[in-house]
């Protein structure tokens, strides 16, 4: 008689983590909404304060973000006083966007928010535990760190 389905699927490495990531994104979206930021209005002020000033078709590219989605979560930070978009001094038919000093702050405000949700899912594992998971997802995820 075949296994029943569930167990199957559950025992699958993709499946576990699948549920550990759902897990994960879960915690972290309630410590950025607890600040009032979304996943990827968090993603999106990251990105700029690593690339900025970056061009906002880079940005885009550079995060894996549809360029429509882009615009509204910008239109979003700016309205909020979080980024500016200004002619890009490279190339002035472009934006180029940079993170105010308002969406600096909210930013230290979530990264930290991001690592104690990071911190609360990893809870289970010994620090070598933490260090030995991270070096193995980084193998398998094929992100190279």
């Amino acid at each position: 008689m075949a296994e029943a389905p569930l167990p199957a699927i559950r025992s699958l490495p993709s499946w576990l983590l699948g549920r550990a990531a759902a897990r994960g994104r879960a915690l972290v979206a309630d410590a950025l909404a607890a600040e009032g930021m979304k996943m990827w209005h968090h993603v999106v002020l990251s990105a700029v304060r690593d690339l900025a000033p970056v061009a906002q078709a880079d940005l885009g590219r550079g995060i894996a973000l549809d360029p429509k989605d882009l615009v509204g979560i910008l239109n979003d930070l700016q309205a909020a006083g979080l980024v500016l978009r200004e002619p890009d001094p490279r190339d002035r038919r472009k934006n180029a966007v940079s993170l105010t000093e308002e969406g600096a702050r909210l930013l230290k405000r979530c990264e930290k928010a991001a690592r104690e949700a990071n911190d609360a899912l990893l809870a289970p594992l010994s620090a070598n535990e933490r260090d030995r998971f991270m070096d193995l997802l980084i193998r398998i995820s094929g992100t190279d760190g």
